[in-house]
């Protein structure tokens, strides 16, 4: 292709085959043999193109095809990470047979992606492989990406350590124990910062899972109450989101500075006209599986992000 002049990123496809081909077409990507490209860009995709949706075996050729032909990269997002873990097989001597315990949570959430894989055994495993040759995050010459958090100091560890940026078949298995440094990584970058509720409390999200931690901004430099750092649709009870935020929590809230480079995340289930959260950062997750909009950002070389870059498709029933 010809030197690369652009990139379009693109938020939680989710299984919205369908969409994810009516953007491309939109943002002027053709399909030649076989394959979505653009004379002068490329897209980056910010994770989590399975679960949930439809035509997740549509969406994922088409990204596929896209990253092996040099069209797109596709960063790992918690999705393609849990169905990855699910599906391999622990060593001798776990307690469990995979990696990702089989519990009704854990198998409702991969269950249509299985699914829809069932008649294809084969062309799942390899993308199972493939999952694992991800890269966690990715940094450009004016722009990062990470499907939830950049957190600059695990990053620096990986590439110290590790001297690259994606899971090796050991390092996923160290992931499975949180408190590792592969632990810690894997759960900061592909599921971002969080705060236990305080008294024991509890959430019922809209999904009908009970939660006991709440999604927290890593923007916010001085925040005074929870209600200030909270990230997710799901709000905390009214009690709770006007409490001084304490200086164990607060020590352990995470922060991204606006002089840093702009930076793309997906994850965080947005709703309404997509647009920056500030200056240097935004949100491409616009709830797409749940009949929102398939989100992208058509980035330059600008350092403050400019709302009229961002375009979209709304999801319709179609799709089903």
């Amino acid at each position: 292709m010809a030197a690369v002049q652009g990139y379009d990123l693109i938020g939680d496809v989710h299984g919205c085959g369908k969409t994810l081909c009516a953007l491309l077409e939109q943002m002027e990507y053709k399909k030649i043999n076989g394959v979505y490209q653009h004379k002068s860009r490329k897209v980056v995709f910010i994770g989590d193109i399975v679960d949930r949706g439809p035509n997740i075996r549509l969406a994922l050729t088409v990204v596929r095809d896209m990253v092996e032909h040099g069209h797109a990269h596709l960063i790992m997002g918690n999705h393609e990470y849990n169905v990855l873990a699910f599906c391999t097989p622990s060593r001798p001597g776990s307690p469990y047979p995979h990696l990702r315990e089989h519990t009704s949570r854990n198998s409702f959430i991969v269950d249509e992606t299985l699914k829809q894989f069932a008649p294809y055994p084969q062309e799942w495993r390899d993308h199972l492989s493939w999952f694992l040759t991800l890269p966690l995050y990715q940094e450009f010459e004016h722009f990062r990406a990470v499907h939830a958090c950049w957190d600059q100091e695990l990053i620096n560890e990986m590439e110290a350590t590790q001297g690259c940026n994606h899971m090796n078949e050991e390092f996923l298995h160290a992931s499975m124990d949180r408190d590792s440094f592969a632990g810690r990584l894997v759960d900061r970058l592909t599921r971002g910062t969080a705060l236990k509720l305080p008294d024991g409390r509890s959430i019922t999200a809209k999904d009908g899972f009970v939660r006991h931690f709440f999604r927290t901004k890593f923007w916010e430099l001085d925040p005074v109450v929870y209600d200030e750092v909270v990230f997710q649709p799901d709000p905390l009870p009214e009690d709770i989101a006007e409490r001084p935020i304490t200086d164990s929590d607060r020590a352990q809230l995470h922060y991204y500075a606006p002089e840093e480079k702009a930076l793309f995340i997906g994850h965080y289930w947005m709703k309404g006209i997509p647009g920056p959260i500030t200056p240097n950062i935004a949100c491409l997750d616009y709830s797409a599986v749940k009949y929102g909009r398939l989100a992208a950002y058509r980035m330059d070389s600008e350092t403050h992000l400019d709302p009229s870059k961002f375009v979209w498709v709304r999801v319709d029933r179609k799709e089903d």
